[in-house]
């Protein structure tokens, strides 16, 4: 039996992600933001998602909030360090600052997931090292308390990262 990685975004994934997000926000409808230095896409509800803030100078992505505190982050980056997905896992899990935990990393060929907690706020994060130099990502941090409304969202809105 052929198993489906939604992180690995296969068309299927796709598709799935945007039933998990239309489902789980009710009526939200799917919004796909593409940044156009990078190329990095991903989708969310913008009904959740509300608030956009102010765009960069520089052009490497975009950052909405929601009224409840919440955040999404889709960017991008040179990648001038050369960091791989193991390599990015293995420095936030030396990060030692003051509230902040990391409570999950996985890692892939060309992929990486982190979640944890900074102070009362969690936080998740995919990262996308691409073959033209650019590591595109997806970051989502929300209160603490709100954790049942954002974490079926969460895997939804990180699996639709995408680049070109």
């Amino acid at each position: 039996m052929k198993r489906f990685h939604l992180i690995q975004g296969a068309p299927l994934a796709i598709a799935l992600s945007l039933l998990a997000i239309a489902t789980t926000a009710a009526i939200a409808k799917p919004f796909t933001y593409v940044n156009a230095r990078f190329g990095t896409s991903c989708t969310f509800p913008d009904e959740v998602f509300s608030i956009t803030e102010a765009e960069p100078e520089n052009g490497d992505g975009q950052q909405w909030s929601a009224p409840d505190g919440a955040s999404l982050t889709c960017s991008g980056i040179y990648n001038i360090d050369n960091d791989t997905p193991k390599g990015f896992i293995a420095g936030e899990k030396a990060n030692t600052g003051p509230g902040y935990k990391i409570t999950y990393g996985k890692t892939g060929k060309n992929w990486a997931v982190l979640s944890g907690l900074k102070g009362d706020r969690v936080f998740y994060e995919r990262r996308l090292f691409g073959k033209d130099g650019v590591i595109r990502t997806v970051w989502i941090e929300y209160p603490s308390s709100h954790k049942a409304k954002y974490d079926p969202l969460t895997g939804a809105i990180a699996a639709s990262l995408r680049g070109p």
